[in-house]
């Protein structure tokens, strides 16, 4: 594709007149290659001025700049000045790859909390009607059965659209994104309208460093969202939801359980029957449904909420909706694991008492025969948190079971043992059981009818790191090798 193609979007003055043609849109000056047209992004720690030169001598046909470079630059080389580099990449990574989002159904969601399980749910509902469907979020680049790992939330803009590219070459027809405040700000979703654009909630995060000033701009970056996207459904039990759609023209779809909504929830309960843990709630006024969700606590009764909205702007089947919901989850978050036997089997990636305390605290609600809880605590980082972790488990459940956990360099029993001196805060009982597999077996073998069985740290990983090498290990392979060995099916 010739350059001044790719800039059609882009506001510029060109330096030179040449108007090659560009093989790839590249960011990374190491992955410079002849023909690439090398975009001089200003980062954090660094600045991609810097590189121009190199990027030159790697082959790159054009450079895209914002402040004046201190090399004489070829004359067959096209240098292109913007006054925003980030932008500028945004747009022409869009043309790039062909305007991916006008052959896709797509929706972007903002706010706080709830964006992953709000993505999770509503590709699972695209999925039930039979819409393949791709995610970009927190958990990476997801379609086709393969998770392409990202180094953010909402990657950068040339990755967002060589993955929607890649997306509709798999045969994907529509894609859901989690649109973080730092990645509107950073304009990484630039030059794209959504078909539609959700909003699930607003509380203090993200704020200092190298993110938000204050609470103001937090607020106005995610509000960002709402000036490219054809339709808005909001969450409006959140008070701030009128100003984060401030800049939007459209009608606004409202959900929440006020009075004041459009879709309606009310009746909310939780749910523990025969291993399935969630909630159930109702729904009136937009629809009248009576959904049952995968995800334990009662605030997931909002994303669900949240994804019926999403989804109506589609004309989605409700028995979509339905089953979507009932069986939604986020990959190692509170995943539910199906397993014989009367109790129920989560992994979750929570690996700090922060988010032990919620997970646990969320279980406890569903006031399980016994919550157990299997952790180890990772090797080579603050033995504070092990403390910490032993503590809090000590306290919420009724047994705990330690064991490893990438311990790195470290021995595992040392890490053990400063996870028993927190424990000793407590008077939780406990067990240690130091290889993984072992420990997750003893938690299935004396399983009770009721339990609820948590196992911490892991999440969706699918390794253990020892003496620095990474090997395989996936929790649902292990617990269906115990399965099989055990012959509990």
């Amino acid at each position: 594709m010739k350059l001044y193609d790719l800039l059609q979007d882009v506001s510029y003055s060109a330096l030179s007149p040449a108007d090659p043609e560009i093989t790839d849109v590249i960011y990374d000056s190491r992955k410079v290659t002849q023909g690439t047209a090398f975009v001089c992004l200003k980062g954090y720690t660094s600045d991609g001025h810097q590189y121009a030169q190199s990027a030159v001598e790697k082959g790159a046909a054009a450079l895209v700049i914002s402040d004046d470079l201190d090399f004489e630059v070829p004359e067959n080389v096209a240098v292109i000045k913007t006054d925003d580099t980030r932008l500028a990449l945004a747009l022409m990574s869009r043309r790039y790859f062909g305007v991916p989002e006008q052959e896709l159904i797509t929706v972007a969601i903002t706010g706080t909390k709830g964006k992953t399980t709000t993505t999770a749910m509503i590709a699972e509902i695209f999925s039930q009607a039979g819409i393949m469907t791709g995610t970009i979020g927190t958990l990476g680049i997801v379609y086709g059965g393969n998770t392409y790992k990202t180094d953010n939330t909402t990657p950068e803009s040339y990755e967002i659209q060589k993955a929607m590219r890649s997306m509709i070459d798999a045969g994907c027809k529509a894609m859901v994104i989690e649109a973080s405040s730092i990645g509107l700000k950073h304009s990484r979703l630039a030059g794209m309208t959504f078909d539609a654009a959700i909003f699930t909630n607003f509380s203090a995060d993200h704020i200092g460093g190298v993110e938000h000033k204050n609470m103001a701009e937090y607020l106005y970056c995610k509000s960002l969202l709402f000036r490219q996207c054809r339709r808005a459904a909001v969450n409006c039990d959140d008070p701030t939801w009128q100003a984060v759609t401030n800049d939007f023209k459209g009608d606004i779809l409202t959900f929440g359980f006020s009075e004041t909504a459009q879709l309606r929830a009310k009746n909310d309960r939780l749910l523990s029957e025969n291993g399935y843990i969630g909630v159930h709630f109702e729904t009136e006024g937009l629809k009248t449904l009576s959904p049952d969700v995968g995800v334990p606590g009662k605030f997931n009764a909002y994303n669900a909420l949240a994804a019926i909205a999403a989804t109506s702007f589609f004309d989605i089947p409700d028995k979509a909706i339905l089953d979507g919901l009932r069986i939604a989850h986020v990959k190692g978050r509170v995943e539910p694991v199906k397993v014989p036997g009367n109790y129920s089997l989560l992994i979750d990636y929570a690996h700090n008492a922060l988010s032990m305390i919620n997970v646990l605290t969320t279980l406890r609600e569903y006031h399980p025969n016994r919550l157990i809880t299997l952790f180890g605590a990772g090797g080579n980082r603050p033995k504070v948190r092990r403390f910490e972790m032993g503590e809090v488990s000590g306290r919420l459940s009724d047994l705990s079971v330690i064991t490893e956990d990438n311990s790195r360099f470290e021995d595992v029993m040392d890490i053990i043992a400063d996870i028993e001196v927190g424990l000793h805060k407590t008077d939780g009982k406990y067990v240690v059981v130091p290889k993984r597999k072992e420990a997750i077996r003893y938690c299935m073998l004396n399983a009770q009818d009721g339990d609820i069985i948590v196992l911490c740290g892991k999440g969706h990983e699918d390794y253990q790191e020892i003496k620095g090498v990474k090997y395989h290990m996936d929790e649902r392979e292990l617990i269906a090798e115990i399965i099989e060995e055990e012959k509990l099916g």
